[in-house]
C-alpha cells in the first residue's frame, strides 16, 4: 500500500497539465475547417438563444406582477440562459473563427468565471424549480404558502450559490485554464492530477455543483411521477375549478421537467469527459473527442425557450378546444331553453 501511495505521489508530483507543456496554451490543436465549423455552430446556437431567451424575458416583462412562482424561476433561467448568450459565446465564436484564443489570460479566466457562474445557476435555478413543483403536487399543505416573495427570497440564494462556487477558484483553492484544444476556457479540472487539493477542490465543485443539485432534481420528479399516477382518478371527481388548477400545475411540471431532461442530456457528456480528465489517466481523452461535449453543453441554452414554445403551444390548443366545447354547450342549451319557450307560447296560444 506504501509502495503505491507514493507511487501516486510522485506521478502528481511529475504530471504537466496540458497548458503548461508548450509555450502557446492558446494555440489551437484543431485543423482551421473544424474551427470554422464550430464556429459557425456557435453563432447559430448564440442568435438562436439570445432571441429566445430575450424574447421569453420580453414576454415575462409584459406580465410580471401576475408571474406565479414557478414563472419567476423560469424567466431567472432565461436570464441565466441569455448571460451564457451575451457574455460568454462571443469570445469563443471569435477565438475559433481566429483559430486560436484571443483574450489571454485575463479573457481566459473571465470567460471560465462567467460560463461557470451562469451554468451553475441555471442549475441550482432547476433545482429550485424541481422542489417547487413536488411541494405544489406532492405536498399541496406546503405548496399554498409558496408565494412570490417567497421566490425572490430564492433567487437571492441561488445568485448568491452560483457567485461563491464560481469566485471560489480566484481564492487560491482552484483555478480557470484553456481547454485542451486551445480555443476555449474552463476551471482548471487537471489539478486533481497534480496535488490533494486539486482533488478536493474538483470533489467539492463536482458535489455541491451537480451531482446534489442533479439527485435533487432526480428525487423530485420521481415523486412527482408516483403521485401523479396515484391521483389521477382522483381529481378527475372535482370540480371544473380544481381540474383547470391541476392541468396548469400539470403543464408548468411538463416544462420544468422538459428543461432540466435537455439540461442534464447537454451537460452530462461534458460532465464525464472533466472527470476523466481529473481522475483517469493523464491526457488520455483525445482531443478531437473533447471538443464535441463542450460543443453540445454550449448548446444548452438554446434548447429552453423551445420547450416553452411547444407546451404552451400544446396548452393553447387544449384550452382553446376546451373552451370551444364549452362554447357549443352553451349555444345547444341555449336553443334548447328557447325552443322550450317557443313551443311553450304556442300551446297558451292555442288554448286561447
Amino acid at each position: 500500500m506504501s509502495g503505491m501511495a507514493s507511487y501516486h505521489n510522485s506521478s502528481q508530483e511529475e504530471y504537466i497539465p496540458h497548458y503548461l507543456q508548450k509555450e502557446d496554451p492558446f494555440a489551437s490543436k484543431l485543423s482551421r475547417e473544424a474551427d470554422i465549423i464550430a464556429g459557425f455552430y456557435l453563432t447559430v446556437i448564440g442568435i438562436l438563444s439570445t432571441l429566445g431567451n430575450g424574447y421569453v424575458i420580453f414576454m415575462s416583462s409584459k406580465r410580471k406582477k401576475k408571474l406565479r412562482p414557478a414563472e419567476i424561476m423560469t424567466v431567472n433561467l432565461a436570464v441565466c440562459d441569455l448571460g451564457i448568450s451575451v457574455v460568454g459565446k462571443p469570445f469563443s465564436i471569435i477565438s475559433f473563427f481566429c483559430h486560436r484564443w484571443m483574450f489571454g489570460w485575463i479573457g481566459c479566466r473571465w470567460y471560465g468565471w462567467a460560463g461557470f457562474f451562469f451554468g451553475c445557476g441555471s442549475l441550482i435555478t432547476m433545482t429550485a424549480v424541481s422542489l417547487d413543483r413536488y411541494l405544489k403536487i406532492c405536498h399541496l399543505s406546503y405548496g399554498t404558502w409558496l408565494k412570490r416573495h417567497h421566490a425572490f427570497i430564492c433567487l437571492a440564494i441561488i445568485w448568491a450559490y452560483a457567485t461563491f462556487w464560481a469566485t471560489v477558484p480566484f481564492a487560491g483553492l482552484g483555478s480557470y485554464a484553456p481547454e485542451p484544444f486551445g480555443t476555449s476556457c474552463t476551471l482548471d479540472w487537471w489539478l486533481a492530477q497534480a496535488s490533494v487539493a486539486g482533488q478536493a477542490f474538483v470533489l467539492s465543485i463536482l458535489f455541491f455543483c451537480l451531482l446534489f443539485p442533479t439527485a435533487v432534481i432526480v428525487f423530485s420528479y420521481v415523486k412527482i411521477i408516483l403521485k401523479v399516477k396515484s391521483s389521477t382518478k382522483e381529481v378527475a371527481h372535482y370540480d371544473t375549478r380544481i381540474q383547470n388548477s391541476h392541468i396548469l400545475e400539470m403543464k408548468l411540471t411538463k416544462v420544468a421537467m422538459l428543461i432540466c431532461a435537455g439540461f442534464l442530456i447537454a451537460w452530462i457528456p461534458y460532465a464525464v469527459v472533466s472527470v476523466w480528465s481529473a481522475f483517469g489517466q493523464p491526457d488520455s481523452v483525445p482531443i478531437q473527442l473533447s471538443v464535441v461535449p463542450t460543443l453540445l453543453a454550449k448548446s444548452a441554452a438554446m434548447y429552453n425557450p423551445i420547450i416553452y414554445q411547444v407546451i404552451d403551444c400544446k396548452f393553447a390548443c387544449c384550452r382553446s378546444g376546451g373552451l370551444k366545447a364549452k362554447s357549443s354547450l352553451k349555444k345547444s342549451r341555449t336553443y334548447t331553453i328557447s325552443a322550450h319557450r317557443d313551443s311553450t307560447a304556442m300551446n297558451e296560444t292555442q288554448l286561447e
